[in-house]
């Protein structure tokens, strides 16, 4: 029996209507517009509604990539979402997604937990789970709200997250050679203390001395962080290129997690390439964890910087610490 390539059929993505400014958050914390775009390339983020929860975007960019697709919601019969914001601890907002999105009640349905590296895990896992014969076609999201859990008095933070979903729909292809290709996953578990939401989960039940202290919102060692982004970031990319015997300069567009322009800057040299092979906007959407990489690959579809034939590389890290790349022949 011939192997069937597993593709993406569609992407749609989402961000919330309100943007917040650097100077708007200059009127909160003590900071700047100059100060903020000088550290991290951010100059607005997306802040979703006090009633829109993570499913409602990831609701959004599910019905888009499906409509790219021309696939309906009940084709569907896997449904994956990467996130660190869901609706509930329990259940999973992949079912609360199902419901919203109609999707049938023979579906799976589950979450992925991989910080920012979730995308590009919920697509390995996604792709694997629909290579596999069991299922035919899917939705992978990456879907944040990030506001829920910022301080917004920590300007170490606050001044790099928003909020927002990006979705793809996965199936199948005759032709060989093209779609997911390769993945590189692996992570870190010795550095959780870098990036973490330590209250919460059951090492430190809710509790108001949690409250208190905070330990509700994002924490985060910013400088230990970004020297680990880079070199992990850049191991994921080489490693990647490696197993699959490309050189840097056959990538078509690389898609980094959009957290820090001074890291996607430190990766293009590191590949030898210029920025303009990277697809940047981590200038309008700051840091958007599992949703980044999702938003950041439909712009690029809708921008025409993705052709047929072309490679596409994708490569991210996130708290855990976790990192992960993929390679995509379109």
């Amino acid at each position: 029996m011939a192997i069937r390539s597993t593709v993406i059929l569609g992407t749609g993505s989402y961000a919330p209507k309100r943007v917040l400014t650097n100077e708007d958050l200059s009127r909160m914390v003590d900071t700047s517009d100059e100060w903020i775009r000088a550290r991290s390339g951010i100059r607005e983020r997306r802040i979703a509604a006090p009633d829109e929860a993570t499913s409602d975007l990831a609701l959004h960019a599910a019905q888009r990539a499906l409509k790219d697709a021309g696939v309906s919601a009940s084709e569907i019969d896997l449904v994956v979402v990467a996130t660190v914001t869901p609706d509930y601890p329990m259940p999973s907002t992949a079912c609360v997604l199902q419901h919203k999105l109609g999707v049938p009640t023979t579906a799976a349905c589950f979450d992925v937990n991989a910080a920012c590296s979730g995308f590009i895990y919920g697509l390995d896992t996604t792709c694997a789970l629909v290579a596999s014969g069991r299922y035919r076609k899917a939705l992978v999201i990456g879907a944040e709200k990030l506001s829920s859990i910022v301080d917004w008095k920590d300007r170490g933070t606050c001044l790099l997250f928003g909020d927002g979903a990006g979705a793809a729909v996965i199936g199948t292809s005759d032709k060989p050679g093209i779609g997911l290709i390769g993945t590189r996953l692996g992570a870190l578990g010795e550095d959780t203390d870098l990036l973490l939401v330590p209250g919460g989960g059951s090492r430190a039940p809710t509790s108001a001395d949690s409250f208190r202290k905070g330990d509700h919102f994002i924490k985060m060692k910013g400088k230990e962080v970004f020297k680990l982004a880079v070199r992990v970031m850049e191991e994921a990319a080489r490693d990647i290129l490696e197993q699959h015997n490309l050189a840097a300069n056959q990538i078509g567009l690389v898609i980094p997690h959009q957290a820090n322009l001074r890291i996607i800057d430190a990766i293009a040299q590191y590949l030898e390439l210029p920025i303009e092979r990277f697809f940047v906007n981590v200038d309008r959407y700051g840091n958007t964890s599992s949703a980044s990489i999702p938003i950041a690959l439909d712009e690029a579809r809708q921008a025409g910087r993705i052709k047929r034939g072309d490679v596409t590389l994708l490569v991210a890290f996130g708290a855990g610490l976790t990192y992960g790349s993929a390679l995509i022949r379109w």
